[in-house]
């Protein structure tokens, strides 16, 4: 499952594509034909990223060119008709263009994917642009069970596999914000900070699983909850109420850091400089960076994350795992204590 900054990235791509432009939105799958009709024709004027959820604004085509700074507050927000995406497990979207300059400066090489193994509109590649007889650039017809489709004048954007997708008014997504907490890469002051601390030390359950917990923190994977509470050195198994309030804080404002870092690079590195020594161990995790020879490689790139039974880089003590709350948690039984 992508990590929140991933769907921080997607919001980006799908806001420098398609964003003031009137789309033409499609379910070639048929499975959400409703949803696409209450969409299709409208402009699109907002998307944005809440944790793992995706929220694209569709405004009827009248509207102001983007962006508008729809709040779904106003009168006008409305009319806004927001598509609100999780990706879940198996959630991917693919890109193609036309090959124009300004479609590949927003979304590079066409047919790229943005899921799991991510892929973002920096990265490049070629561009393999199809035209049709008439020498006008030809989408090409979609692959696989394509849930949502939405096509511009210079490039589609297909949606397969997702969690869950719908539309929703502006007072229903101010709801499901309602329930999500705080979001590192778009809450980075202090009332986020405070709020999430809070959080966590109202409850006996692990700090460890309340870092899965959306409604505690909202973006937060399993590599980033190993990663940051092995680099704050907090026992994962500890319960949320004992854990000092400096030190959660601490563990929230580093993760602004590393997911705005994230977000922006399109790759989770989480290791210091001088502990950035690749040894080929651990199973690889794909980062969008893989093909940039100045990139951190990835097999040193994470303290814990997917390195059980290796020796920690800082202590050389092994690595444990365990299964928590149905996922599997990663950290230094030295380290972290």
């Amino acid at each position: 499952m992508p990590e929140g900054h991933t769907v921080h990235r997607l919001a980006r791509a799908l806001g420098g594509l398609f964003g003031g432009e009137t789309l033409a939105v499609s379910s070639p799958q048929g499975r959400f034909a409703g949803g696409a009709a209450l969409l299709d024709g409208r402009r699109l004027v907002a998307a944005e990223a809440w944790g793992k959820q995706l929220f694209c604004g569709f405004a009827p085509d009248l509207s102001d060119a983007w962006p508008t700074g729809v709040d779904g507050t106003s009168d006008r927000a409305g009319d806004v008709r927001w598509l609100r995406v999780h990706l879940g497990l198996y959630g991917a979207w693919s890109f193609a263009g036309d090959g124009s300059a300004d479609v590949v400066h927003a979304i590079g090489a066409p047919r790229r994917r943005i899921g799991e193994r991510e892929s973002t509109p920096a990265d490049g590649g070629d561009a393999g642009v199809a035209v049709d007889a008439a020498g006008e650039w030809a989408p090409p017809a979609p692959r696989g069970a394509v849930r949502l489709r939405l096509l511009g004048a210079h490039a589609v954007a297909d949606l397969t596999g997702p969690t869950a997708c719908e539309v929703l008014t502006g007072a229903e997504k101010a709801a499901v914000e309602a329930r999500l907490g705080p979001d590192p890469v778009r809450h980075g002051g202090d009332a986020a900070r405070t709020a999430f601390v809070e959080r966590v030390r109202r409850s006996r359950v692990t700090v460890g699983q309340q870092l899965m917990d959306q409604a505690v923190i909202a973006g937060v994977g399993n590599i980033y909850r190993a990663e940051a509470l092995f680099r704050a050195g907090v026992d994962p198994l500890r319960p949320g109420r004992d854990v000092p309030a400096a030190v959660l804080a601490a563990v929230w404002d580093d993760l602004v850091v590393l997911m705005r870092d994230g977000a922006d690079r399109g790759a989770i590195v989480t290791t210091r400089p001088e502990h950035r020594v690749a040894d080929g161990g651990g199973r690889v995790t794909r980062q969008n960076t893989d093909g940039d020879a100045d990139a951190v490689p990835r097999d040193a790139s994470f303290y814990v994350y997917h390195r059980d039974g290796l020796p920690c880089r800082v202590c050389g003590a092994p690595v444990l795992t365990k299964e928590l709350a149905g996922r599997n948690l990663f950290w230094c039984g030295v380290c972290q204590v």
